[in-house]
């Protein structure tokens, strides 16, 4: 009571003084306050090693899938798999996608047979936000990161645009759709209908290798979400259905794809995928209204996905039913400094896989995974200094066995700008070796399993089932410096991380015309340092720079090499641009990329004849990408970009193109760019 009659008097005291003063003296100008929001951002007092990538972000490059929304951030790496198909790939601490737990919503999403084209089914537009964590991550997600996990978080019905409207449209004739359609259903219940679909009906060839640069065909995709919000009962849960299907057609410039034309003497090299993808997912979070810091979990999703691949006299069916479920549960120990998260999970893959490589190799490969594990982590919290979480998880596979995942973040606060992140723990994984490997079927290479075609000449499939589980142990240490430098905010990031395989399927690119999978019969590793400076160098101007050295190798059964098409230095500088908004919206955008990557070791090709031989390493390359957007206001915004804007070309990507049934037929040799500078423009209209 006392407090009270204390603040009102001396509420009534400051009335006094403001009447006391004449209007000139009371009245305040406007005062606008304009605050400087990152798109990307290193999450300082988090435990782990976090990026996290807005939408903002994604929209300074024409993101039109999930694959190629790294291109503005220095630590994933993207290139393309093959000359042919025209899919990308990604990489993080040297190692590829497969090495990393790519969710939806903490949600294993890219895993198995979707790892050939699973993240072109996830359209730029939809996503909300990208956490990028580097090292083994939260065992709440799972036992199979080993380098890292990439999150995309997806837009929500109760805060997305009414109505979005994204049209794209490139040099290479490529054209997208992207529509966002949300409505309240009733006071707990909001709806969003989302629609993607891409076509690419005309054939390029730049560099005259006789091949077509990008596949043609199409993608229709459609994502029906239905979200539930009670905060008076603490509830929210989505139910979510997406349908996918993907056509894409490759080859030499006059393949016409036509089945009964396979069986004939066709004189041209081609192909085609036909892919489709039904997930069903459901998610439900309850908060505790009556017990502060309570919460329970429950993630369950069912995909059933099916890829046809007919290239050139090669065929790779796969189909693949999954069931995932997740339960879990957070508290606290007495305060909220002290936290806990426990729970069970439950995984489940059925694969009915053919492979008929070259008609002279056919594989069987029905299998079947199973796996239910238990989880716990403790995080202790104290904002001051430390920052730790500790968490162990014990899973119980149909062919791994039993086996128990550890895994420790530790973050300390040297200094109040100051942060030092350290990591550790293990991942282990199942691999898909031809869903992994898929660039393989665009050549002539014959398939081994076990030993070197030069000691046991067999390619029985028997041996693909002696294949052992991958496992490997990641370390690693990030420190995080924020500054003031020439009275502006900079952020120097220095990272370090290594990985050390227990046991790893080895891909084997090393002999001509063959390809060998078999188990690590020695080390492998993977050693990657990143230096990354973040700059405002005004109020409208952010740079970003980042060095990265790699040191990626692995021992094969001729020796220990370099990991192929893997570069070991690449630097990266990024230039971000924003006017200030006007009285009607309307600004200003544009943004500068440009990449320096260094040579990488080609496989060998010196059992090759002279002329399908390649050099033992690439040369450096350098690649600019440039965006410039204008917004008119809140609903309307056109945007203009150039990707590739110093027209590098690989000119020979294809080995021996001029015979691509021969022996000798490989278009895995892939560095860099192969269609040359590239142009396109788009525009986004919204209704909020």
């Amino acid at each position: 009571m006392k407090m009270r009659i204390y603040l009102l008097n001396f509420l009534f005291f400051l009335s006094l003084l403001s009447f006391g003063q004449s209007d000139d003296e009371t009245n305040l100008e406007e005062v606008t306050i304009n605050y400087n929001k990152k798109s990307s951002k290193a999450s300082f007092l988090s435990s782990q090693n976090i990026t996290i990538l807005s939408s903002d972000e994604l929209l300074k490059a024409a993101c039109c899938n999930l694959s190629e929304s790294f291109e503005t951030t220095p630590s994933i790496d993207v290139n393309f798999s093959d000359a042919i198909s025209g899919t990308k790939q990604i990489k993080m601490l040297g190692l590829s996608s497969p090495n990393i737990l790519i969710s939806i919503e903490n949600i294993p999403s890219i895993r198995g047979a979707l790892q050939s084209h699973g993240l072109n089914y996830i359209p730029g537009t939809w996503i909300e936000s990208i956490q990028i964590t580097k090292g083994p991550g939260s065992v709440v997600n799972g036992f199979e990161s080993i380098t890292g996990q990439i999150n995309a978080e997806l837009r929500k019905p109760s805060n997305d645009s009414k109505l979005f409207v994204n049209l794209y449209a490139s040099e290479m004739e490529r054209y997208e759709l992207n529509t966002h359609y949300n409505t309240k259903l009733s006071n707990n219940w909001d709806y969003g209908l989302y629609l993607h679909a891409n076509t690419k009906d005309n054939s390029d060839d730049r560099n005259n290798d006789g091949f077509r640069d990008s596949p043609t065909g199409g993608q229709i995709n459609i994502y029906n979400r239905f979200q539930y919000t009670n905060p008076i009962k603490g509830l929210v849960s989505f139910i979510d259905f997406n349908f996918v299907n993907d056509k894409r057609v490759f080859g030499q410039n006059e393949y016409i794809d036509d089945p009964s034309l396979v069986e004939l003497p066709y004189p041209y090299w081609g192909g085609s995928t036909n892919s489709t993808n039904f997930k069903g997912n459901f998610k439900m979070g309850y908060v505790n209204p009556n017990i502060p810091y309570q919460s329970l979990g429950f993630q369950f999703s069912y995909s059933h996905f099916s890829e046809g691949s007919d290239i050139g006299f090669s065929v790779h069916d796969v189909e693949q039913k999954s069931i995932y479920s997740n339960l879990v549960y957070n508290s606290i120990i007495n305060d909220t400094r002290h936290k806990i998260k426990t729970g069970v999970s439950f995984s489940y893959d059925n694969y009915d896989e053919f492979v008929n490589n070259m008609r002279i190799q056919n594989f069987d490969l029905d299998r079947k995974e199973h796996s239910y594990g238990a989880f716990f982590e403790y995080s202790y919290d104290n904002l001051d200094k430390i920052n730790l979480s500790a968490g162990i998880r014990y899973d119980n596979h149909n062919v791994i066995g039993g086996f128990i995942t550890p895994r420790l973040h530790l973050n300390y606060l040297i200094f109040p700008k100051t942060s030092l992140k350290i990591s550790a723990g293990k991942g282990t994984r199942m691999a898909n070796i031809f869903s992994e490997n898929h660039k393989l079927f665009y050549s002539s290479r014959i398939i081994f399993f076990g030993n070197s075609p030069f000691v046991d000449n067999v390619w029985n499939q028997s041996n693909y089932f002696d294949l052992k589980p991958e496992s490997a142990w990641n370390y690693g240490a990030s420190l995080i410096n924020s500054f003031r430098l020439f009275n502006n905010n900079a952020q120097l990031i220095l990272d370090y991380y290594f990985t050390d395989f227990e046991n790893q399927v080895v891909v084997d690119w090393e002999t001509p015309s063959a390809i060998l999978f078999y188990n690590l019969p020695g080390k492998s590793f993977a050693r990657s340092f990143q230096a990354q400076l973040s700059y405002e160098l005004t109020s409208n101007i952010n740079i970003l720079s980042a060095y990265k050295i790699s040191d990626v190798k692995t021992d094969y059964f001729s020796g220990r090499l370099y990991k192929p098409l893997n570069p070991k230095n690449r630097f990266f500088l990024n230039l971000a641009y924003q006017s200030n908004r006007k009285s009607n919206g309307s600004l200003w955008k544009y943004d500068f990329t440009y990449n320096w990557i260094g040579e990488q070791r080609f496989p060998s090709t010196q059992n090759n004849p002279i002329e399908y031989r390649m050099d033992e390493f690439t040369p450096d390359i350098n690649l600019i990408n440039t965006q410039l957007t204008r917004v008119f206001n809140k609903s309307f915004e056109v945007y203009l970009g150039i990707e590739n804007a110093t027209n590098y070309k690989q000119m020979n990507p294809i080995i021996a193109n001029d015979d691509p049934f021969g022996p000798y037929f490989d278009s895995t040799f892939v560095y860099g760019p192969i269609f040359g500078r590239m142009y396109y423009l788009g525009l986004r209209y919204r209704i909020n």
